[in-house]
């Protein structure tokens, strides 16, 4: 509905609130989590495997490739920023944990919020085709929450502050990228949040 009346002046202008937005969560998530790390190296450890891994597998070409080909270039560069918003904030991984394991729906609620200006200004940008994101965000929240329950004890803080971090990064990273300050292909960083859990899980079979 959005679509007419937001003239590309003003869709500009909201993309660079929402890319600030965006580079503030992310610092914000690592300067927090940083401090409470146990292994100061393994964020940049799990960043260089997880891009190396994703350009080798060109997760990021492949996407834009498969959206593309069948809806055209703009709808694939704005579900693909979509879907890093709406998925790789810590909110969106620490909500659905924070739920499962606690009852604790706070960080839920507030990333809706987040998710609902964003997706309002992608949509008014990229179209209806914006709601493709949809489902892509509830089986990843949905998977998240299931693993949660399922992991119990094994979600410690330790491992959620090294997730958070990586995560941060690419947030913030997704911010500049639509403050047009870099093309950071945040697609290809994806491989990097599964590196801090095969890291804990190594330890656990070690001790």
């Amino acid at each position: 509905m959005l679509h007419r009346g937001l003239n590309e002046k003003y869709s500009d202008a909201l993309f660079t609130a929402m890319g600030l937005a965006a580079a503030g969560l992310g610092i914000n998530t690592i300067v927090k989590y940083m401090p409470k790390s146990q292994y100061p190296v393994l964020f940049i450890v799990s960043l260089a495997l997880g891009i190396l891994i994703g350009a080798m597998l060109d997760l990021d070409g492949r996407f834009n490739r498969f959206v593309s080909s069948r809806s055209g270039g703009n709808l694939a560069q704005g579900l693909s920023t979509g879907i890093m918003l709406y998925c790789m904030g810590a909110l969106s991984i620490l909500g659905p944990i924070q739920s499962a394991l606690y009852g604790d729906n706070t960080f839920l609620f507030t990333n809706a919020t987040l998710d609902l200006i964003t997706s309002a200004v992608l949509a008014s940008t990229y179209g209806i085709g914006m709601i493709f994101a949809a489902p892509v965000l509830f089986c990843w929240q949905g998977g998240i929450y299931l693993l949660a329950l399922w992991l119990g004890n094994f979600m410690s803080d330790a491992l959620m502050a090294e997730i958070s971090i990586v995560g941060g990064f690419m947030i913030a990273a997704s911010g500049l990228s639509i403050l047009k300050m870099g093309n950071f292909k945040t697609m290809n960083m994806l491989p990097a949040l599964a590196v801090p859990p095969l890291w804990f899980i190594l330890l656990h079979f070690i001790h």
